[in-house]
């Protein structure tokens, strides 16, 4: 099925083939790229990012002292649909004979806690909670077996979706403004290094209560196919965001509503709906 990601970090041998939890945040306005320690309250700092060259400073930041950002900075985001049996079944709809792809700007990202905005007028906005593939390197016309050579690491991802918007641009052939509105992309909280993509629980929470539920194990395409197939197309640069599909669950949210996507081994992404501003 997968294999493990091993980190692509070009720093002279320094953190090479080893397993990180790489964090982005600000302090003071500045930003910066670190290792979030186990039990989470610490962050070691590094210079640098992670697709030309992480050093360690020596500096140790206290998490309740930074602001965390999204994980990748502006990324483009690959999103397939359909990419789970279960979800496919729930939709109606018969498994897709060709990946069915589409893409969210990188203005639709946000981070942990960050809140995803309902826009006025929505009339049926969804969660969809999924496991998203980071590149760490130039990709191109890469088969399946290599495919981990070209993955920085993994995080969670909700691909939030307008289903009204969506309905109307799938029938004229097209999806953007359904899928890629401002706040729809949340990612985090982290970008885990070293982990095997084919058999991770996802799991997520509607205001505690767990709405989806299911294995990595299940997905239709897998990662090595996913980045294989995007990369016989167009060329994946470093820090390309790759949603991987959502399983059955999906759901309408509604302002005041908190949304939690939580995978093995990587962590949970939280987020609030709030309303948008008229």
């Amino acid at each position: 099925m997968g294999h493990a990601a091993h980190a692509w970090l070009p720093t002279c041998g320094l953190l090479a083939e080893v397993s990180l939890r790489i964090i982005r945040y600000a302090v003071g306005g500045t930003r910066h790229y670190g290792e979030l320690e186990s039990g989470g309250a610490r962050i070691t700092r590094f210079e640098g990012d992670p697709f030309t060259g992480l050093t360690p400073t020596g500096q140790v930041d206290e998490i309740g002292d930074v602001a965390v950002l999204p994980p990748l900075e502006r990324p483009r985001v690959f999103g397939f649909a359909y990419n789970y049996a279960s979800h496919v079944d729930e939709t109606d709809r018969e498994v897709p004979e060709v990946p069915v792809c589409f893409m969210k700007p990188s203005t639709s990202v946000i981070g942990p806690d960050d809140a995803i905005v309902y826009p006025a007028g929505g009339e049926l906005i969804h969660f969809e909670g999924e496991l998203v593939v980071v590149i760490g390197k130039e990709a191109r016309h890469v088969k399946p077996s290599d495919a981990h050579e070209y993955i920085l690491g993994y995080t969670c991802g909700n691909d939030v979706s307008d289903r009204i918007v969506q309905r109307r641009e799938s029938a004229f052939g097209t999806l953007l403004i359904g899928k890629g509105q401002d706040t729809f992309a949340p990612l985090g909280p982290v970008v885990e290094t070293e982990l095997d993509p084919s058999d991770l629980s996802l799991t997520t929470r509607l205001n505690g209560a767990v709405v989806q539920s299911a294995s990595t194990a299940d997905l239709l395409l897998t990662v090595p196919d996913l980045v294989s197939y995007l990369s016989r197309y167009l060329t994946l640069l470093p820090g390309d965001a790759i949603m991987t599909g959502t399983p059955a669950g999906v759901g309408p949210i509604r302002p005041g509503d908190v949304v939690e996507v939580e995978i093995e081994g990587i962590g949970v992404l939280r987020n609030p709906v709030v309303a948008e501003c008229p």
